[in-house]
This record gives C-alpha cells, sequence and structure tokens, in this order.
C-alpha cells in the first residue's frame, strides 16, 4: 500500500547524471577531454559502419566501464530501458534491412550510452558544467554568452528525469482511476506538470536576473 502523500514511482534511475566517486584514471582525467573524447567516438559511431565496428566499439565501452570501476548495479538499471528500445529498433532494423544492420543499430546505441554513462559517472556535475562553459567560450564572438549555454545544458540534463518522473505518474494515477488506456488521462495532466515545471524554472531565472541583457 503506498503511503499518504508519498510518491508513486520511485525517483530517477536512467543512466545519465549520476556521479559515482572514484580514484581511477578516467575520473583524474579533465573533464573538457572526456567531453571531447565522447564527441569524437559518436562522430565514429556514426561515420563507420558494418555490425564489426559496433561490436567493437560496444566493447571499447565495456573496457571503459571497466577501467573506471563503476558499479555494474547501478549502470545495470540505469541501461534497462535502453536496452529495450535497442532491441526494439535492433529488431526492426533486423526485420527491414537484414541482421547485420539490426546488431549494428542495437550495438551503436548501446555503446554510446555506455560512453556517456561512464563520462557522466566520473565526472562532477560542476567540473561538467565549467568544462562546457570554457568549450563554449568562441561563441562569445558570436554574442552567445559561453554561461548561457552551459545552464542551458544544466536545466536539459535536470528536465530530463523531471519529465519522465512526471509521465511515470501520470501513468500510475491513470491505472490506479482504471483509465490506463485513455491518452488523455495520461498526457492531460503529464502536460500540466511539465508546463508547471516549465514556468516555475523560468520565474526563478527571471528573479535572478539570469537572461537579461
Amino acid at each position: 500500500m503506498t503511503r499518504a502523500g508519498a510518491p508513486l514511482r520511485p525517483a530517477w534511475t536512467g543512466p545519465l547524471g549520476l556521479h559515482q566517486p572514484g580514484t581511477s584514471v578516467l575520473h583524474r582525467a579533465p573533464a573538457l577531454a572526456k567531453l571531447a573524447a565522447l564527441a569524437v567516438a559518436g562522430v565514429v559511431v556514426l561515420v563507420v559502419r558494418g555490425p564489426a565496428s559496433a561490436l567493437v566499439a560496444l566493447a571499447v565501452a565495456l573496457a571503459c566501464h571497466v577501467v573506471a570501476g563503476l558499479s555494474w548495479h547501478r549502470t545495470r538499471a540505469g541501461l534497462a530501458r535502453v536496452g529495450v528500445v535497442a532491441l526494439l529498433v535492433g529488431g526492426y532494423q533486423t526485420w527491414s534491412r537484414g541482421w547485420e544492420s539490426g546488431v549494428e543499430t542495437a550495438a551503436d546505441l548501446v555503446a554510446l550510452v555506455l560512453l556517456a554513462t561512464v563520462v557522466t559517472a566520473t565526472t562532477r556535475a560542476d567540473d561538467l558544467l565549467d568544462a562546457l562553459r570554457r568549450a563554449a567560450a568562441p561563441l562569445r564572438h558570436v554574442g552567445l554568452a559561453p554561461e548561457t549555454v552551459a545552464l542551458a545544458v544544466s536545466l536539459m540534463l535536470r528536465s530530463v528525469p523531471l519529465l519522465l518522473q512526471a509521465a511515470g505518474e501520470s501513468r500510475d494515477a491513470a491505472r490506479a482511476r482504471g483509465l490506463e488506456r485513455s491518452p488523455r488521462a495520461v498526457v492531460v495532466p503529464a502536460a500540466v506538470r511539465i508546463v508547471g515545471h516549465a514556468r516555475a524554472t523560468g520565474e526563478a531565472l527571471a528573479a535572478r536576473g539570469l537572461g537579461e541583457g
């Protein structure tokens, strides 16, 4: 039985944004270097085609996870939803374009999410945002403040679990009323919560004078 006032759904357990303290070489590596390596890995995964290269990318991601000494339990729990999506997308690609495309798509997706998980798990949020601010420094010449870019990324990372939490709780509430098959009973409450969160965030930013001038 759910206690009165208690949330219907546990807190976010997604793969990203969960820092795990440690002393590995990846924990000590500069945040900017890890972000650059992640960007390069993304480009390589997209450019190099074939199931063999996708499996190599997945093996590299697993090796990085081992080197970082991260908790497999936390990673496995966070990647569960990604694994389901990878199986569905890979299965569709196998049906429509052959098993090579299915293996490549599923392995590439899991490899990239796992690499991003390693980066966020071995980097403190403050260090990550500072690296983003330095990486965006050249944008100052075109009139875009690096602090604004870092703030936007921070808000995005913070908003994703909140939005998923709102959608999940709305679905649970609809199921409790026997309306789980009604899109309106799920979408409308979730949209109201999401708009409310966006409005509160905007008011908090305006109260601090952010985005002015």
